[in-house]
């Protein structure tokens, strides 16, 4: 399915950053949140516990919640406490980071901080996030940040197109409570004892179809994460190969396009990978 096929039914226009959090407020947040998600699960929120581990309840709920319905006054709370959060990691500028020749960067660090046009999600075919309480996956720690509206939007276009999510697609949502304007959803390979040909090919068309589908909505940047290493075991430095070629081989059959590529590594030996192929360049 086509972006002009589902993004009637999805919002995509720029989400609101709603009125930061003073000081002393996130908790009276958290705790609405709180008594919120436990009431919809038929619980009482009687916790004594400090913010931090009310605050990890929250999100533990979050993640295993259903795509319901949310009432704007919740949605108000979230947002206002989420982009607090937000601001306190700090925003990356995407437009500052050191590019090379060809308008690509290697940047260490939580994707989540970065404001490229677009940051990509390594998603899983329910397309729904990681729904695993406090996993520390890609999937789970973007839609963690960005807010409940993410997995609505999710389940609006996989009931549209009616099926699981394709290796090698991508969909679009807006990032809500992230610095980002949009969340790209791709679905990589999930490698068994050794990766195969038809494996590479599923890779490498996650990042063609995520660079093709930022330079249909005219976007400057975009920031990918490593897809398909971690849980679902491409060995890195292959996987940072094929990402690595695909990207190089997309700009230099598009040198007209002003799209800049950033690849956001977390791991140490992932960011040396990167260096170390984008050196030979």
């Amino acid at each position: 399915m086509s972006i002009e096929q589902y993004k009637d039914f999805i919002d995509l226009s720029p989400y609101p950053r709603p009125e930061p959090l003073k000081a002393g407020e996130k908790e009276e947040a958290c705790d609405a949140l709180l008594n919120y998600l436990m009431r919809e699960r038929g619980m009482i929120a009687a916790f004594s516990s400090g913010y931090q581990k009310k605050r990890t309840v929250v999100r533990n709920a979050m993640n295993v919640r259903a795509p319901l319905p949310i009432p704007p006054d919740i949605l108000s709370v979230q947002d206002r406490l989420f982009w607090t959060e937000t601001l306190e990691r700090g925003i990356v500028k995407a437009e500052e980071l050191p590019y090379g020749k060809l308008g690509i960067a290697v940047w260490q660090g939580d994707i989540c901080r970065l404001d490229a046009d677009a940051i990509v999600n390594a998603a899983n075919s329910s397309l729904l996030g990681c729904m695993i309480a406090g996993h520390n996956c890609i999937d789970n720690v973007i839609h963690s940040a960005a807010g409940m509206q993410l997995r609505g939007d999710c389940a609006r276009i996989i009931s549209a197109i009616g099926h699981e999510e394709e290796c090698g697609d991508v969909k679009v949502t807006r990032a809500y409570n992230l610095p980002s304007r949009y969340v790209f959803h791709t679905v990589g390979p999930m490698v068994g004892r050794e990766v195969t040909p038809s494996e590479r090919s599923a890779l490498r068309s996650c990042y063609t179809s995520c660079l093709d589908l930022a330079e249909e909505l005219h976007l400057n940047t975009i920031a990918f994460c490593c897809i398909s290493t971690g849980v679902f075991n491409f060995p890195n430095g292959e996987a940072g190969e094929i990402a690595a070629g695909v990207v190089v081989n997309w700009k230099l059959r598009h040198p007209k396009s002003k799209l800049k590529v950033i690849f956001d590594t977390y791991l140490e030996r992932d960011y040396k990978i990167y260096k170390s192929i984008l050196s030979m360049i």
